[in-house]
């Protein structure tokens, strides 16, 4: 080759190297979704419009005034499971972003080599021969990213990264919320044992009051045994409570991540939290953007569709340059020597020229996958608004409820407080007295359960905003990098 011929080579080879290659397939726009301005539900029992506070969204547990539920909310987020695993995920997913963030660059491996070769003699030389060979080199291979196959595959990535750190923010939102019902749940059934308790004592005297009216001739065995079957019967569904406490329990640890089981902390009765006065809860846009599966959906649409453009890429030529630059020599000693240089240069380059129209159909494969992911998306926003609409209405009319057995109860207490002097003093019978007594312990059980579902209905409102994590609380941060083993 001449000096002009290589000086041309170089030329080309560098011309190629540096031309900014096109990208093909669709560039990703990020879809724009129509949502309501407000609320469709009447706003009412403390519900105000208004914007969400980053800080309280991400720690809305805290409005519960109850300090030990703040502590089992954060050993939740250090130590669960699922939390750990969607960690563990979202690094692979970081490493895979990685290896196609190197395919783009050259490869360059670098060796050494020593050889002996020894001719035969019956090849006509007469004689054998040996011959010694050491050589050392770099060998660089490159194949070029023309048409931007490989930046659409870091893309995608790169979208797919994003998509599982929204997948850990998901799991965090709805861990949190769980936690929460599931202390409530103990609080509410600690609540029931206790009022059940309360109702035992009070049935004993009635029991015993009809005991003695029945020494005294004024009543039948018949009230005797109506009194006991009442007594009974309550004592009866103690077990039941008691059982789905213990289950409750065992719920929390487990979404604690302890492998004990032991709940020491919550074996002391405390009251069932109670909600704040008012609670703001944002306007619809606020919340697809506040939302983790939203989000985690739109970046899951955003890698669909650079991989259309990684498909597409696949249906043109590629090019790939390789070189070799090292030494070569007969001894070690004469490696140095200028003689020993030696180099090579190559350029190809390949396209498909026929392959029955599979890799026209892989890019239709993705176009449908692409489709798939925007429905998907766009299913998910719908949802989202109804869940927030429904905990909306949920929380609004049981409070109205609570109201409504708060007055009942009062006036089933009174009741019952007169039926028990009036059957003393002898003016009614038995059976108003039973009827009272059951109604007034089904009406408080009805109401600590609503007490209850008040507060957890705050939960699961928070949980549809997207509540428990905000990019701009580093203590949400914090927990969250330590549950997943991340960094943030």
């Amino acid at each position: 080759m001449t000096t002009v011929q290589y000086s041309v080579s170089i030329f080309s080879i560098l011309t190629l190297i540096f031309l900014p290659g096109c990208v093909v397939g669709p560039d990703y726009r990020t879809p724009v979704i129509t949502t309501p301005p407000a609320w469709q539900g009447g706003l009412s029992g403390g519900l105000k419009n208004g914007a969400n506070e980053s800080a309280q969204l991400a720690r809305w547990w805290q409005t519960l005034g109850d300090p030990l539920l703040s502590g089992l909310v954060d050993e939740a987020a250090a130590n669960n499971l699922d939390l750990k695993l969607a960690g563990a995920r979202l690094r692979e997913t970081r490493a895979r972003r990685d290896v196609s963030g190197t395919d783009r660059l050259p490869a360059i491996k670098a060796g050494v080599g020593a050889g002996r070769t020894r001719s035969s003699a019956e090849t006509g030389t007469g004689a054998s021969r040996t011959s010694d060979t050491y050589s050392a080199q770099f060998d660089a291979s490159w194949e070029m990213d023309l048409f931007g196959g490989k930046r659409r595959a870091l893309e995608a990535a790169s979208a797919t990264v994003e998509a599982s750190q929204e997948n850990i923010r998901d799991i965090q939102v709805s861990l949190l919320a769980e936690v929460v019902l599931a202390y409530i749940e103990i609080r509410s059934y600690q609540a029931q044992i206790d009022s059940t308790g309360a109702t035992i004592a009070s049935l004993a005297d009635t029991e015993q009051i009809a005991g003695w009216r029945f020494q005294a001739g004024l009543v039948s065995q018949l009230d005797v045994e109506q009194a006991r079957l009442n007594l009974e019967q309550t004592r009866a569904g103690l077990p039941t409570l008691l059982r789905n406490l213990e289950q409750s329990k065992n719920n929390l640890a487990l979404l604690l991540g302890r492998a004990d089981g032991v709940l020491k902390e919550v074996q002391i009765i405390m009251t069932i939290p109670v909600v704040p006065a008012e609670v703001a809860i944002g306007v619809p846009a606020e919340t697809l953007r506040q939302r983790p599966d939203i989000r985690r959906a739109e970046r899951q649409l955003a890698a669909a569709t650079a991989q259309i453009g990684e498909a597409e890429a696949a249906r043109y030529p590629d090019l790939t340059l390789s070189g070799t630059l090292g030494l070569q020599a007969a001894s070690v000693g004469n490696l140095l020597n200028t003689g020993a240089f030696m180099y090579s240069l190559a350029a190809n380059t390949a396209a498909t020229i026929f392959d029955g129209g599979r890799l026209r159909q892989k890019v239709e494969i993705q176009n449908a996958l692409q489709e798939q992911a925007l429905i998907s998306y766009q299913s998910v926003v719908q949802s989202a608004l109804r869940d927030v609409e429904n905990a909306l209405v949920a929380y609004a009319e049981e409070q109205n409820r609570r109201g409504r057995l708060q007055d009942a109860v009062q006036s089933a207490q009174n009741a019952e407080d007169l039926a028990r002097n009036q059957y003393a003093a002898g003016l009614i019978d038995f059976v108003t007295v039973l009827d009272t007594q059951r109604s007034l312990l089904s009406l408080q059980q009805q109401l600590i359960v609503s007490e209850a579902a008040v507060t957890s209905n705050l939960a699961r409102l928070y949980k549809a905003l997207g509540g428990g994590w905000s990019h701009n609380s580093p203590h949400v941060t914090t927990t969250l990098s330590t549950a997943a083993g991340v960094k943030p």
